[in-house]
């Protein structure tokens, strides 16, 4: 392998690098940046220095397999790794940051505790020790990936036979200023029918695919958009489809994320049909912010919705809650811990702000707290989930997070949402329905996986639906051809 060659394919995570420390994205590669790497004696071995401090690392060779293109795979991990890995000490060593979460900049860190205890470290110290060796994760993080690994442990395990469902509902009252998601504002809601004409369509296929594959339903989640920002009969027929073409699923989520959505008939439905999970999502209790982010509800509009969910018998809520959002301090999130504390859901989100570049807050610029303020935030939803005996089940990460921190999925023992660990571990097939959706199937064997997206654009999924059941067949039944 010319490791000087293979540099120029890994600039975009070398970038993500520098930026863990404030650098210009080209800082690496300016004349006073010097790289050199090279293959010899059984070992990679790389080199950066700016002129006034260097660091340098090496990694043993991946040993000789049967399979050339696994050896292949596994050896430019390894240089990938390498050289990633020694521009971060370098940019440490010249600016004296500690990133919380060291040299990762992947969204899903949980996969390093995984190599660890698959390397052998299945004891708590060991395995802690070497992601916090290997990647220089602060012993704090180290410990969150810890425990996330034994909750997850305890789920029924991940197998070729299962198959989650995500149903996408791609409609809301207003359009968050952070949102990046697939999704339109439902105005006059002129496009809800023919989407649900289509969306109907849809599962029917999907549940022949089920059934044509052989495979079993592990989890359902109906996500958006706002599923709640349909009215109560299409709230109503679109469930009904649901249970009639997926049955028998481990777990059901339907996410009532406006409160202002939120209706004793809709509740009605879903607790008709046998859900068992809702999310209410109020991401912040300051009317200040709500209006700032677009939200077209009251923080006494949440107080109302949760008092009608359990007056509905909603056994599992979860709520969803931002951190570092414009405007706010730590004060601020304090208010909004303080009503988790009075809401008791037997889950809990906690987000960190990431400006994606197609959310209209990126394009406003809005001012955000810092990273210090983000990461306190951050520090106060762990502390208020633990003293609602809540345990981490799940966590990623994102690029341009505050204070380069994470989100992370709290849950009361017994409560850990299934679908969510599914989808950002990465190790269960997946059926995405809807707008935007992207179906998985994962080739454990092959080390990889094949995605089948949908098209985002509503009017677009609508008028080509056909087309995306062609390409969820072609994914999960390739051999037949139709």
């Amino acid at each position: 392998m010319d490791m000087m060659q293979y540099l120029d394919t890994i600039q975009p995570e070398l970038m993500n690098i520098t930026r863990l420390f404030g650098l210009p994205d080209s800082d690496w590669d300016t004349p006073k940046w010097r790289f050199t790497a090279a293959a010899e004696e059984g070992s990679f071995r790389c080199q950066f220095t700016d002129g006034e401090h260097s660091a340098e690392n090496a990694v043993l060779i991946p040993p000789e397999e049967a399979d050339a293109r696994l050896q292949e795979l596994h050896r430019k991990r390894a240089a990938r790794r390498l050289v990633r890995q020694t521009l971060y000490d370098l940019c440490r060593k010249a600016t004296g940051i500690h990133p919380p979460w060291g040299s990762l900049t992947g969204i899903r860190p949980t996969h390093l505790m995984y190599e660890a205890i698959g390397s052998g470290c299945t004891e708590a110290e060991n395995a802690k020790r070497y992601v916090i060796d290997h990647f220089d994760v602060t012993p704090e993080k180290a410990e969150l990936l810890w425990e996330i690994a034994q909750v997850q442990g305890q789920l029924p395990p991940p197998e070729d036979r299962w198959m989650d469902v995500y149903i996408g509902i791609p409609f809301c009252t207003t359009r968050c200023t952070y949102c990046s998601f697939s999704s339109g504002e439902l105005g006059k809601g002129v496009l809800v029918e023919p989407y649900l004409d289509a969306l109907f369509r849809e599962m029917d296929e999907a549940s022949r695919i089920i059934a044509d594959t052989g495979r079993t339903l592990r989890a359902v989640y109906v996500g958006g958009g706002t599923p709640t920002s349909l009215n109560e009969d299409q709230l109503s027929r679109m469930l009904d489809r649901m249970m009639l073409r997926f049955p028998g699923a481990m777990e059901y989520t339907v996410e009532a994320g406006r409160p202002d959505t939120i209706t004793p008939g809709k509740l009605a439905a879903i607790k008709a049909v046998g859900v068992g999970r809702i999310s209410i999502n109020p991401q912040t209790m300051n009317d200040r912010t709500l209006r700032v982010i677009g939200r077209a509800h009251t923080a006494a509009q949440v107080e109302e919705a949760y008092a009608m969910a359990r007056a509905a018998d909603m056994h599992h809520i979860n709520m969803d809650v931002i951190a570092g959002l414009p405007g706010e301090n730590a004060d601020d999130f304090a208010v909004t811990m303080d009503a988790a504390l009075r809401f008791r859901p037997e889950s809990l989100t906690v987000h960190t702000l990431a400006i994606k570049r197609s959310s209209r807050l990126h394009l406003e610029q809005a001012p955000l707290p810092d990273g210090e303020t983000a990461s306190r935030m951050v520090q106060m939803g762990l502390e208020t989930a633990r003293t609602l005996g809540m345990q981490p089940y799940y966590l990623y990460r994102q690029k341009y997070m505050a204070g380069n921190q994470e989100n992370v999925g709290y849950a009361l023992p017994g409560h850990a949402c299934q679908y969510n660990v599914d989808i950002m571990e990465e190790t269960t097939h997946i059926l995405a329905l809807g707008a935007g959706g992207i179906s998985k199937r994962v080739y454990e064997d092959e080390g990889h996986i094949g995605r089948a997206p949908n098209v985002a654009n509503i009017e677009h999924y609508i008028s080509r639906v056909d087309e995306m059941i062609q390409r969820k067949r072609d994914l999960f039944m390739p051999e037949a051809g139709v």
